[in-house]
């Protein structure tokens, strides 16, 4: 009997968008009130194996603080966001990053860090030698992205992917386990009411 173990299963991860607003949505528009229902989920193929991204965007979304660490616990990797345009957006990672590590106990934690907006050049207040090196300091990958002309946000989570499924992969190897804990722990409701997306608007 062919072994079930033969082929490569679709994997599905919960990512968390973080930071700056004004980076998952339908389309680009110059205002946007997001809210705490909206997520995105889409497929896309990553060195041959098929991933399945459930992506939801709290950026700007200060009055769901208190939801946060919820977000954080059942998440399995992260986008940080920034705008290049705002220092102060940039300063907020490195408390958004001390929050995952104590709500995931842990540093070995699939994260992109993204500098929006680059199609803002002319408005850039963050240089981008020093996101390089907070990059260099935490072990992240680092993205200039423009969510209006959709510039590397391909990438980011292209590369967020390939740390999903390297940590995935270890897991597996080391605990002999074939599922995604917490895969049922988020949005469950959503997915047993069948609201799905068919695609990210931004992939």
């Amino acid at each position: 009997m062919p072994s079930k173990y033969n082929y490569q299963p679709c994997r599905e991860f919960h990512v968390v968008v973080l930071g700056a607003a004004q980076f998952v949505h339908n389309e680009w528009i110059e205002s946007y009130d997001p809210t705490i229902e909206d997520s995105y989920r889409t497929q896309k193929s990553v060195d041959g194996r098929q991933v399945v991204l459930e992506i939801l965007d709290t950026a700007g979304t200060e009055q769901f603080v208190a939801m946060r660490d919820l977000y954080m616990k059942t998440g399995h990797g992260f986008l940080l966001v920034f705008s290049i345009s705002s220092k102060a957006s940039f300063e907020e990672l490195e408390q958004l990053r001390d929050d995952i590590i104590r709500v995931k106990d842990s540093e070995d934690i699939p994260m992109v860090i993204v500098g929006n907006k680059a199609d803002l050049e002319d408005q850039r207040v963050v240089d981008r030698a020093k996101a390089f090196a907070l990059s260099q300091r935490w072990g992240a990958p680092y993205y200039e992205t423009s969510a209006r002309t959709r510039t590397n946000v391909d990438e980011a989570f292209i590369d967020l992917c390939r740390q999903m499924l390297r940590k995935d992969d270890t897991q597996e190897d080391m605990h002999d386990i074939g599922g995604i804990p917490g895969v049922e722990d988020w949005g469950g409701k959503r997915r047993r009411r069948k609201r799905r997306r068919e695609k990210c608007p931004i992939l």
